[in-house]
């Protein structure tokens, strides 16, 4: 075999892993691709035949430019500005399951809570904690293997949050939220109903609301038919904890596009708020109701 084949034929069967690693890095299938790209690039300008462990050098490869691209990006701020232009309705569909299924593979939750991490954290515990690279990475972020531990163990503690409730309100509010999405989900009004307090009110900001106005609606019929026209999202929707408490993430390929903060007392949910202006978002603090696996 010719070594531009051998090449070739080698780089294909590490190709999905190291585009998992990118996607996971980066959050987008469009720059996921690049990545690999760029790391195919340099591994046919490489002497690859000096190479002892040609999967563990590809890894270092993408993780490196993957890295390199998170910190080249804008604020925070700017970028989900320029999320919030996105809806489920554009783009090519192909390439919109093609993300999901990605998304998918590592949870939303935990998706949602990557885009939240600085770069070198980031790194640091997807390629441990998600693909098992031991913290020889530490060289791909600058650090000391300790100090690469210790960006793991931070971006854990981000990842899994401080829930702000107690342990038994958290169950039960998390409870509430499982229930109130599958009866969206399931478009059983009734059960919406049965979940509201008569009395609950919603509030869905300019950025959130179809017609870009701001909509504030009271009583439990009238909130359960509008949370019906949210059950075409629900297939992006996860429940997360919002600034320590259970809520809903509506998040289109792992990126947060709306957020539903929910206040109950008791068994009801007194109030919901739908956020989707970028710079709210922004300021909360997401993480994930179960530890990622």
């Amino acid at each position: 075999m010719e070594p531009d084949q051998w090449l070739a034929k080698r780089f294909e069967a590490d190709r999905t892993r190291l585009r998992k690693v990118a996607y996971r890095l980066l959050g987008s299938s469009t720059e996921a691709d690049d990545a690999v790209q760029e790391a195919w690039l340099r591994l046919s300008r490489s002497d690859a035949r000096s190479v002892d462990n040609l999967t563990a050098w590809l890894t270092t490869v993408v993780a490196r430019v993957c890295l390199d691209m998170l910190r080249a990006r804008k604020s925070r701020a700017e970028t989900l500005q320029a999320l919030s232009a996105w809806g489920a309705d554009s783009g090519d569909a192909a390439d919109l399951d093609k993300e999901l299924a990605i998304a998918d593979s590592v949870g939303l939750a935990l998706s949602v809570v990557l885009e939240k991490l600085a770069p070198a954290e980031r790194v640091a515990f997807v390629l441990h904690d998600v693909f098992d690279v031991p913290f020889e990475i530490a060289p791909i972020v600058g650090r000391t293997p300790v100090m690469a531990r210790q960006l793991a163990s931070r971006a854990r503690r981000r990842i899994r949050g401080q829930p702000t409730v107690s342990a038994a309100e958290l169950d039960g509010r998390r409870r509430l939220v499982d229930e109130f999405l599958n009866a969206v989900r399931s478009g059983n009004i009734d059960a919406i109903v049965a979940l509201l307090d008569p009395d609950v009110v919603i509030r869905v900001d300019s950025s959130a609301a179809p017609d870009g106005r701001a909509v504030e609606a009271h009583g439990s019929t009238t909130v359960a038919r509008g949370a019906l026209a949210f059950a075409a999202r629900t297939q992006f929707a996860t429940p997360m904890l919002l600034n320590g408490a259970p809520g809903i993430v509506v998040a289109p390929t792992g990126r947060a596009r709306y957020a539903l903060t929910i206040d109950a007392a008791g068994e009801k949910i007194r109030a919901i708020e739908v956020i989707g202006d970028p710079a709210r978002l922004s300021q909360i603090d997401f993480a994930t109701l179960n530890s990622p696996d």
